[in-house]
């Protein structure tokens, strides 16, 4: 049985990450609006306390994209990631362990723990070029669009759409992104 080999990741000072990662074997776990909500909080907290610039997100039913621009100094990518899923994982499961709630039996692995997260760290691309941060910038807003959730993608209340759009409330704060530097700069 071969493996897919992993994807080189590489952590650069001037390189915005593009980052997505899923919910366990896809189940929509972010149907209900109460979980996007408590991710959007997770989100704006685990960006103030890792130091990162968020550039662009989006919350599916089943998975999240992001862009950021990590202080790589103060938190690399894989603290990044790993505050935003793990602790979010931990106290969402935690609370449906205490309404003991049917999705559950969809969520426990063979070992017998539950999770929220698909295994691994997701999709991890560097950002190198400001054609590429465009292109990620309107996937990112397209993907609800997409996928038939809604009309126009200021239309979903779970992305930075909105906010690009010039409706800064009631969303997070977006740093505003700048020409990432070309490999040959």
């Amino acid at each position: 049985m071969s493996r897919t080999p992993k994807m080189k990741r590489f952590e650069a000072p001037n390189h915005i990450r593009f980052l997505t990662f899923s919910c366990y074997q896809q189940i929509p776990l972010f149907n209900n609006d109460r979980i996007k909500d408590a991710f959007v909080d997770h989100l704006h907290t685990t960006r103030i306390n890792t130091n990162f610039h968020l550039i662009s997100w989006v919350i599916m039913p089943e998975h999240v994209h992001l862009l950021i621009w990590p202080d790589i100094e103060r938190a690399p990518v894989s603290k990044i990631v790993w505050h935003l899923k793990r602790e979010f994982a931990k106290k969402v499961i935690s609370r449906w362990n205490e309404l003991n709630a049917p999705i559950l039996k969809k969520l426990r692995t063979t070992q017998g723990k539950f999770r929220f997260w698909q295994h691994g760290g997701g999709y991890d691309r560097n950002i190198v070029s400001h054609h590429e941060l465009e292109e990620k910038l309107h996937y990112i807003h397209q993907n609800p669009v997409k996928r038939g959730l809604v009309r126009t993608q200021t239309d979903w209340p779970w992305s930075s759409a909105s906010w690009y759009a010039g409706c800064r409330e009631h969303t997070i704060q977006i740093d505003q992104p700048t020409k990432p530097k070309s490999r040959n700069e």
